[in-house]
């Protein structure tokens, strides 16, 4: 099973590039995952008829958003979007100026045979940190209550951008970002109680070392000095460590300001 994660930073932008039909063409991944959509369904033109496409988009228009596309051959027993309402309510979503996270289009989890699959576009703390309590007091122990939740049913998949670099080996330059938007310690909690409850950030299983990206940004030619951020990940539960075959990244995929992340696991 090959299941890929890729946030396009607008999949109307991407197609427009010609770059998403190509990419599907040559990588056929059996789950794709996107987020930052800015889009609802109907509103790109894809022409995927082999896959099943569950879309769930922000109430702001052109905003956030995220998309999983399952190969139809693949029995989808259960889709769900957004956290449970009991979980939102123990967190306290709301509208925090920028708007309620729980309404952003920000997860989805579909449940296949053996595993749930998650995306997840986390809130990006912001430059000024305006958004590092919503996410560091409601949305990270939110998500990872989530996860809990659904791994006593069948274990878990999740993947997507969580907005932060776990660690030193994660981005160019840890010390000019420390306490930054995406390297605060508080973000990095957010994995550490990922990584304490278990789950596996799959990438680092298969290769450790700096160098490895998954986000540029678009001054002083960064991403063809490969200054960047890793910032995507897969990770899975215990019970799926030994299935894990690979789990890599494709910087050469161009189109975003983000490339995709790839899982392949047994079964």
């Amino acid at each position: 099973m090959k299941l890929i994660s890729w946030n396009v930073n607008g999949i109307r932008a991407v197609i427009k590039k010609d770059v998403f039909g190509p990419f599907m063409k040559e990588h056929a991944p059996d789950v794709l995952c996107l987020q930052e959509t800015k889009a609802e369904r109907g509103q790109a033109v894809i022409d995927l008829p082999e896959y099943e496409e569950y879309w769930h988009s922000a109430t702001k228009k052109g905003y956030s958003g995220t998309a999983i596309f399952v190969k139809k051959d693949i029995t989808v027993h259960s889709v769900a979007f957004g956290f449970p309402e009991a979980i939102s309510a123990k967190y306290g979503f709301a509208n925090d100026g920028y708007g309620d996270p729980n309404q952003e289009g920000r997860v989805i989890a579909v449940e296949l045979d053996d595993y749930f699959v998650v995306t997840s576009y986390t809130p990006n703390a912001k430059e000024d940190l305006s958004r590092l309590d919503l996410r560091h007091k409601q949305w990270d122990p939110a998500f990872l209550s989530y996860m809990q939740q659904l791994e006593k049913v069948k274990p878990v998949v999740f993947c997507g951008d969580l907005n932060v670099a776990h660690g030193p080996d994660d981005l160019s330059n840890p010390k000019a970002n420390e306490g930054k938007h995406g390297y605060t310690k508080e973000e990095r909690e957010g994995i550490d109680r990922l990584l304490a409850a278990g789950f596996a950030d799959t990438f680092r299983l298969c290769t450790q070392g700096p160098g490895h990206y998954t986000w540029w940004s678009h001054w002083a030619n960064a991403r063809a000095r490969n200054i960047g951020w890793r910032i995507d990940y897969f990770f899975v539960s215990q019970a799926l460590i030994p299935q894990v075959v690979s789990a890599s990244i494709l910087p050469q995929v161009l189109g975003s300001d983000h490339c995709p992340v790839v899982l392949e696991i047994a079964g």
